[in-house]
C-alpha cells in the first residue's frame, strides 16, 4: 500500500468560476492528474450546475484528463455531445441507467473511458454483472447534488466491497471517491481501497491549493 499511487481529480463545482482560466491554469501546474466535472440537470440531483459549453472551454486550456461525472436524467442521449466537448472519462449513475450495460458500451464505443456513481444508498453488489466492463466506479460518499457536505462514514466499507469485489473478478476497475474529502481523511480512504479522490472545498477553498493537492497525492505513503 506504501508505494501506491493515488490520482487527485480536483472538482471544479467549487472553483471560482470569475477566475475558471486561472484556476484551470492552477491545477495544470500542480500534481492533479483529472479535472473532475460535476453535471448536474436539476431533475436527477436538486441542482443545476454547467454543461456543454463550460465543459469545452476547460478542454481549450486543460492539460490533463478530463473526467465527466453526470449527475443527469437519460445520460445516453448526451453522450456523444459529451466526447465532442472534451470528456476523457464520461460517469453515469447506476440510478439513472435503466440499461446500464448498453450505456457502458456505448461511451466505451465513443471512445471514452465508462465510469459508473454509487448514490450513498445504493449496494456495491448490484455491479458484480458489469464491473469487469467499467473503467471507473464513482463512490458518492455525500448525497449528490451540493459541494461542501460532510463524509458519510459508511462510505469505508463500501470503499472495501468493491476492493473485493474488483479483485474477486479480475477486474481493472479504478475506485474513485466523491464527497467531503480531505487531507483528515485522504489516508483512510486510500487503506480502504480508493485509486482516485475527488476534492472541490478542500483544494479551492485553501490558502495554497497546490499544496493541499500535493497533501492528497502523498496520502497512501
Amino acid at each position: 500500500m506504501e508505494n501506491k499511487q493515488v490520482l487527485v481529480a480536483p472538482s471544479l463545482l467549487a472553483a471560482n468560476f470569475l477566475e475558471l482560466g486561472r484556476e484551470v491554469d492552477m491545477l495544470n501546474r500542480s500534481e492533479a492528474d483529472w479535472f473532475h466535472l460535476d453535471v448536474m440537470d436539476g431533475r436527477f440531483v436538486p441542482n443545476i450546475s454547467f454543461g456543454l459549453p463550460v465543459i469545452a472551454q476547460i478542454k481549450q486550456k486543460a492539460n490533463k484528463p478530463c473526467d465527466v461525472h453526470l449527475m443527469i436524467e437519460e445520460p445516453e442521449k448526451y453522450a456523444a455531445d459529451f466526447k465532442k466537448a472534451g470528456a476523457d472519462i464520461l460517469t453515469v449513475h447506476y440510478e439513472a441507467c435503466i440499461h446500464l450495460h448498453r450505456n457502458i458500451q456505448q461511451i466505451k464505443g465513443l471512445g471514452m473511458k465508462a465510469g459508473v456513481a454509487l448514490n450513498p444508498h445504493t449496494p456495491v453488489r448490484l455491479l458484480e454483472n458489469v464491473i469487469r466492463d467499467i473503467d471507473v466506479v464513482l463512490i458518492m460518499s455525500v448525497n449528490p447534488g451540493f459541494g461542501g457536505q460532510s463524509f458519510i462514514p459508511q462510505s469505508y466499507q463500501k470503499i472495501q466491497e468493491l476492493r473485493q469485489l474488483i479483485t474477486a473478478t479480475g477486474a481493472q476497475t479504478l475506485i474513485e471517491v466523491d464527497g467531503g474529502v480531505s487531507p483528515e481523511n485522504a489516508a483512510q480512504l486510500v487503506k480502504a481501497g480508493a485509486d482516485v479522490l475527488v476534492a472541490g472545498s478542500a483544494v479551492f477553498a485553501a490558502p495554497d491549493p497546490e499544496k493541499i493537492i500535493h497533501t492528497l497525492r502523498t496520502s497512501a505513503q
